[in-house]
């Protein structure tokens, strides 16, 4: 089993629409070939290649004041440099 790295984390509260303009602007870079991502000071760019693994998944997880919690997780995986990712493209 390999070791996980995480390499950027955002968690912020966030209006259904603004969540709406997020995710368009996600699929709009998915499709364009790459996504930088921006917080701070810290930045990754992401290079996606034409076909890669979506995982999507629903959770209900039992809190003891508040209820039960749901989550949607929206996961893309694939293996960076495979050689499947367009060339030339900068997306900012």
């Amino acid at each position: 089993m390999g070791r996980e790295k995480v390499l950027f984390k955002s968690e912020e509260k966030k209006s259904s629409v603004e969540i709406v303009s997020i995710l368009r602007s996600i699929a709009d870079r998915i499709e364009q070939g790459s996504m930088t991502l921006r917080q701070g000071d810290q930045e990754i760019v992401l290079e996606f290649p034409r076909q890669m693994t979506l995982e999507l998944k629903v959770e209900d997880e039992q809190k003891k004041r508040k209820g039960t919690k749901r989550q949607l997780e929206i996961e893309l995986e694939w293996y960076p440099g495979a050689g499947d990712s367009p060339a030339g493209v900068t997306i900012a």
